[in-house]
């Protein structure tokens, strides 16, 4: 009798010690682009994924938004994906939803970049809230990619996007 919750207990543990397979999620840069979309977004309250968001990225990885500061001065910080959870988990008490609107890529031996233009909403079918541009920048290793680095700009900054980034 005691051989059963014992036996159960260690299916629960052991389910929850298997780690997810994101392989497919670093294939190649549509790939990896995709899913750092798909992590990201979600309902309010609805935790996110924050292992996959992690698999995307080299640990010595960046993501850099820039802004304007209170007297108007452009101004950008540097986060590691892990001060980016922070951040993210602490101030987005709101439904987030990004999705990629156009791309341009190019690549060369083990580096790739993705011009990626995006939307941002509240709510998945909502109004759009801004838009802008990610500069991501992959490492290719053998059988796959990872997030270096990722710089953005969005409209709300006072760049509307040129036609260019939108087709």
């Amino acid at each position: 009798m005691k051989k059963i919750p014992v036996l159960i207990l260690m299916i629960i543990i052991s389910k929850d010690l298997i780690a997810q397979d994101y392989s497919k999620d670093v294939k190649s840069a549509d790939a990896i682009v995709a899913a750092l979309y798909d992590v990201i977004s979600g309902e309010a309250n609805v935790p996110r994924d924050w292992a996959r968001f992690r698999y995307l990225f080299k640990p010595e990885a960046r993501l850099i938004p820039t802004r304007k500061t209170e007297i108007d001065e452009f101004t950008l910080k540097a986060l590691s994906p892990e001060e980016y959870i922070q951040l993210f988990t602490t101030r987005v008490s709101t439904g987030f939803f990004e999705r990629e609107l156009h791309s341009k890529k190019e690549a060369y031996g083990t580096i790739a970049h993705v011009f990626s233009t995006y939307e941002t909403k509240e709510k998945k079918d909502g109004q759009v809230t801004n838009r802008g541009i990610n500069s991501i920048q992959l490492f290719k290793d053998k059988d796959r990619y990872y997030v270096v680095n990722i710089f953005w700009c969005a409209e709300s900054m006072g760049f509307p996007l040129p036609d260019e980034y939108l087709k």
